[in-house]
């Protein structure tokens, strides 16, 4: 008798039929944050290092095995689209990508609902927008996706997250978003609640009845990647209410305790991934990015189409036919596009300038973006500011921090642009909107943008052209209106590419003396059940510890670049540190780490010029040291940090370990009873672990000596 198989279960004959991983990918922002750049160019065509935003959205997913993308195109659809075609995107060999058009949608939600009328999703979907950045896999939250939709099918999201204590200051993360409040069960992942630090939290009693254990979290970042399941789509048909995907959608459904739908999370760690929300997520994201974060994503290695770029030392970027004066001075952390020329006694550091612009002779460029074309005149400064295609800078022009030129703008000569100032060639509309309802939509030319704001303002195109021609706060021979700060939008510089001045944090420090605005949670008695969100210190890995000195190195990065001073950098630093559960020591070595990579970095041709980088980056960070060196352990810890340094990451300061020991030393910055202690330590050691102590031996023994001189004098 022949036995019968038994017949394939559903799931079975899924499993045999492939089902091409799909994600929806929107390409319009629903936000004014970038106006009034975003009149003329939509959000995920602005450059980030040079390549349109769009371009890092679909590489990622490229990469990470997304096989079919649909492109919402809504504002500015024909630049998108025709942006597609000609980056050749639209003919990708791997991933077929398609573009859904619509010029009546005003919200994600009007988006989302849209494509679900075209039906043309057919299993779990990746949702992101064009403005993100990410290298993390996939594989491993897709996995943990749909297992958890085979026990429930109500688990209709899964949000990727990742850690980001936001600063002690200013309660905003690194990218300028709002402090956030989560609380997740941490035996699960599923979220339990979520809420920005602009609105009140409160808890409800039943969250914290409903489940065992709850963590709750300030310390992480909605990376804005979204994994979902089918049903996504026709919940938002379903309800029109849902607008925004955070606000509307994911805490609606927190909420909703009649459909029962679930959302999980899933924490990276050492992939990035990151959202352009504002234009200071534009300059961390762009100094990650310049910085190698977001390898393979880095200028040397990803072009798409745009010239090659080669990378120098100390982080600067090149196209192979720039003009550079033989006396113009480049910083670390710069990036030269194609055909640009810069004069003589020019300086630029840490900022990007694009293609085919033309730099003067005795300019100033600090921290700032220069887009592509753009002609900046003889003794011009700039520090901190966003200058985009076609602008021109006549001689002398200043731009204070924070400034923004929007696309051909003409600034006259000795005009000064006061700091968080943005000026365009179109007027300011005279109507306010919100920061989620939809940008102009356009021709590929912007000229039906133009039309739509003069619809609105009672003029004609032509008097807005040749009311920009005219227009003399500028200067005389400018172009451009500076547009005014708009009702409830103070604070531009918490969303600046400048760094918050010394006056703001004097003012933000001085607040949070007068009183604390803490979180306020329901139900008390139920605190026992809480778990805390810092990290175990038994339970520590070595992700968790790499992680924090990552953070800690980008921390000191920024420093240096921004010419932040120490006591801000402390608070950041002991930030890190409550947020990770991490002792003084592993702060002491994190940042001697970061400041001997520094020096290292900084150019050199001998030992003798490398040892003059080292003694003048501990000198000018000797207080910053000094602070996490309260005990003789810290200082050991640094001498052993030291070590690993030599013997793996920098092997060049090896010859100069005993010199630099003897450095630090003379500074007070190491101890003799520190030293000595690390030579006792290393006494049993093998003799592969005794090289530097061997290296130091006559720096020891001056030591020891010097103390039995001064011990007979004593007596």
């Amino acid at each position: 008798m022949v036995q019968r198989r038994p017949s394939k279960t559903a799931e079975d004959a899924d499993d045999l039929t492939h089902v091409p991983l799909q994600a929806i990918l929107l390409a319009d922002s629903f936000a004014t944050k970038f106006r009034p750049i975003t009149l003329e160019r939509p959000k995920v065509l602005l450059p980030l290092v040079g390549i349109p935003m769009i371009d890092y959205s679909l590489a990622w997913l490229e990469s990470a095995g997304v096989e079919e993308v649909f492109v919402f195109c809504c504002a500015h659809s024909k630049q998108v689209i025709n942006h597609l075609a000609k980056s050749q995107w639209l003919k990708h060999p791997n991933m077929a990508v398609t573009t859904i058009e619509s010029h009546n949608s005003v919200s994600a939600g009007d988006a989302m609902r849209v494509i679900y009328e075209r039906n043309v999703i057919h299993g779990d979907f990746v949702l992101v927008t064009g403005d993100t950045i990410s290298n993390m896999s996939l594989a491993e939250a897709l996995q943990e996706h749909k297992d958890r939709r085979k026990k429930d099918n109500n688990a209709v999201m899964t949000m990727v997250i990742k850690k980001s204590k936001p600063s002690a200051i200013t309660h905003q993360s690194r990218l300028g978003t709002d402090e956030l409040f989560m609380a997740i069960n941490p035996d699960t992942n599923q979220l339990l609640f979520y809420e920005d630090r602009a609105n009140p939290i409160t808890l409800e009693k039943s969250l914290l009845t409903a489940n065992s254990s709850v963590s709750l979290h300030n310390d992480m970042q909605d990376c804005y990647i979204d994994i979902c399941a089918p049903e996504v789509l026709s919940l938002f048909t379903d309800n029109f209410d849902y607008q925004h995907l955070r606000r509307d959608f994911l805490k609606g459904l927190l909420v909703d305790e009649i459909t029962d739908y679930k959302i999980y999370t899933h924490e990276i760690h050492s992939n990035y991934a990151a959202r352009v929300e504002n234009f200071r997520s534009y300059d961390t994201i762009s100094k990650d990015i310049m910085q190698r974060w977001t390898y393979p994503l880095v200028p040397d290695i990803q072009s798409f189409g745009s010239s090659v770029m080669k990378l120098g030392r100390q982080g600067m970027y090149s196209a192979s036919d720039i003009g550079l004066s033989s006396n113009a001075q480049i910083g670390p952390f710069t990036l030269i596009g194609k055909g640009t020329t810069i004069g003589s006694n020019s300086k630029v550091s840490n900022s990007i300038i694009g293609e085919g612009c033309k730099i003067g002779s005795n300019v100033s460029i600090e921290g700032s973006y220069i887009w592509n074309n753009v002609t900046v005149e003889d003794g011009c400064k700039l520090k901190h500011a966003v200058v985009c295609d076609g602008v021109v800078m006549k001689a002398r022009t200043v731009l204070e921090p924070g400034v923004i030129l929007s696309f051909k703008v003409v600034i006259g000569e000795d005009i000064v642009v006061p700091a968080y100032s943005k000026v365009s060639l179109y007027e300011q509309p005279t109507f306010q909107d919100s920061d989620e309802e939809l940008e102009y939509t356009d021709s590929s030319s912007g000229m039906a943008e133009i039309s739509s704001i003069n619809a609105l303002t009672g003029l004609s195109d032509g008097e807005l052209v040749s009311k920009a021609a005219e227009a003399s706060e500028v200067g005389a021979n400018g172009a451009g209106y500076i547009w005014s700060v708009c009702e409830g939008r103070e604070e531009e510089w918490r969303h600046s590419v400048a760094p918050i001045s010394e006056d703001r944090f004097a003012e933000i420090l001085q607040a949070a003396a007068e009183g604390v605005d803490l979180p306020h949670i329901d139900n008390p008695q139920h605190s026992e059940e809480l778990v805390a969100p810092s990290v175990d210190p038994e339970n520590l890995t070595e992700d968790n510890i790499d992680e924090f000195e990552k953070e800690v190195e980008a921390t000191f990065q920024r420093a240096v670049q921004e010419n932040i001073k120490d006591d801000n950098v402390i608070l950041e630093v002991n930030s890190l540190r409550l947020s990770y559960n991490m002792a003084a020591t592993d702060c002491a070595g994190a940042l001697f780490y970061s400041v001997m990579k520094l020096a290292v970095e900084t150019p050199h041709s001998s030992n003798n010029e490398l040892y003059k980088n080292v003694a003048k980056v501990i000198t000018t960070w000797k207080k910053l040291l000094k602070y996490y060196l309260a005990s003789i352990d810290e200082e050991i810890e640094v001498i052993l940090k030291f070590e690993e340094i030599c013997s793996e990451s920098a092997k060049e300061l090896s010859p100069l370990f005993s010199q630099i020991l003897h450095f630090l030393y003379s500074l007070e910055i190491i101890q003799e009873e520190a030293i000595l202690a690390w030579e006792s330590e290393k006494q049993g050691a093998d003799e592969v672990d005794r090289v530097f102590l061997k290296q130091a031996e006559s720096f020891i023994e001056w030591l020891k000596n010097a103390s039995e001189e001064e011990s007979e004098e004593e007596e």
